[in-house]
């Protein structure tokens, strides 16, 4: 699965416009947590990043881990540093009026594995 068909199954929307070759990043797993060093930790190439912080770090978190995709959910909002960032990175930020809850719950479903050890 890649970026695209994910943000259709959660009827996310992307926050990043411009380049459409991050949309075909392929996911390898999914993530749900909003602490930034717990998730350097365990983030992986790949990572479908499930976070309600919206600051640049984020951004940089998920370039250095080589994540495929940063999902936002309950309809919150890149700050306009991070989006820019995002967008140079060639980043896909996904947004969703969905729960994180929710959203894990439908990755699940469609067999988006947790990140390996």
């Amino acid at each position: 699965m890649n970026v695209r068909e994910l943000m259709e199954a959660l009827s996310a929307k992307s926050e990043t416009y411009g380049s459409t070759e991050c949309l075909a990043a392929d996911i390898t797993c999914g993530y749900t947590c909003d602490l930034l060093s717990w998730v350097m930790a365990h983030g992986q190439p790949g990572m479908a990043w499930i976070t309600v912080q919206t600051h640049v770090n984020v951004i940089a978190v998920a370039v250095l881990m080589e994540m495929a995709c940063v999902i936002l959910p309950e309809g919150v909002a890149l700050d306009e540093t991070a989006l820019k960032k995002a967008q140079e990175e060639n980043l896909a930020v996904l947004m969703s009026g969905k729960t994180a809850y929710e959203l894990s719950g439908i990755m699940a479903k469609m067999g988006v594995p947790p990140p390996s050890e």
